[in-house]
């Protein structure tokens, strides 16, 4: 349940992250801490994905990105695969309606054509519905990979260089921005990720040259609104000079 007193309360620090970014880990791992199957911790772990998106609209997030399915979790045994497809289908039927209350938008990266038909009209189908929407933008990572994300821009860039639209000497990171799949929502200003692992897992490689990182020890299913809140108040108290010094910054 959403704190609505501490959320004014952070409110009032100012400084909240316009694009926070979460690596949902450690369902497997909570479930098997408990003997249940790696797929009841997905189950769970949408608890914690509707908890992140509530605290995250409350505090006026204006994107929230969730790395929903890497290209590399194709290599999980089917079974798994086959049920993390059918509880994305499920999971976006069931709170479209929820969603489109809170006039939330959804978006998704990644290789979205890789996904079966039926998870694949169904994302779709629900970014279509809620496409009018003006609050939060949850954006799905799905079959998501950074290297690909990178070469693909490359490649695009590459392709009107030899078509004369672009010079070589013309590119530079606006022009990259510009071939990225995120080139809507910009760069995270904040990373969370969960189960206390401390890598970035290809997971929006170029956008995260200067987002702040926040890691939990808790497993995602266990990470819900005071978690987020959390990490929205250590986000506050970072000082973020982009590789420059402050203003009032004394020398040595």
């Amino acid at each position: 349940m959403l704190d609505l007193k501490r959320v004014e309360h952070i409110k009032k620090y100012g400084n909240i992250p316009r694009h926070v970014a979460i690596i949902m880990d450690g369902n497997g791992r909570w479930a098997k801490a408990r003997g249940l199957e790696r797929t009841e911790g997905h189950k769970e772990g949408i608890k914690s994905v509707r908890a992140a998106v509530e605290a995250a609209g409350g505090l006026g997030v204006k994107t929230l990105t969730l790395y929903t399915f890497s290209s590399e979790n194709w290599a999980r045994p089917k079974t798994e695969v086959s049920a993390l497809m059918s509880l994305l289908l499920t999971t976006i039927r069931n709170e479209v309606a929820e969603l489109d209350e809170k006039n939330v938008r959804l978006t998704a990266i990644g290789d979205i054509q890789a996904l079966p038909l039926a998870a694949r009209t169904g994302v779709q189908q629900t970014i279509n519905r809620l496409r009018k929407n003006t609050g939060l933008v949850v954006n799905l990572a799905l079959s998501y990979s950074g290297r690909q994300e990178i070469i693909h821009a490359v490649k695009q860039i590459c392709t009107k260089v030899v078509k004369g639209e672009i010079t070589p000497d013309a590119i530079d990171d606006e022009v990259f921005n510009a071939h990225l799949q995120t080139k809507d929502v910009g760069d995270p200003d904040l990373l969370i990720r969960t189960s206390g692992e401390f890598r970035i897992s290809n997971f929006l490689l170029w956008q995260l040259a200067y987002t702040e990182f926040f890691i939990s020890p808790k497993y995602w299913p266990d990470f819900r609104e005071d978690d987020f809140l959390e990490a929205i108040r250590e986000f506050q108290r970072r000082d973020r000079r982009f590789g420059k010094v402050r203003a009032d910054a004394k020398p040595g």
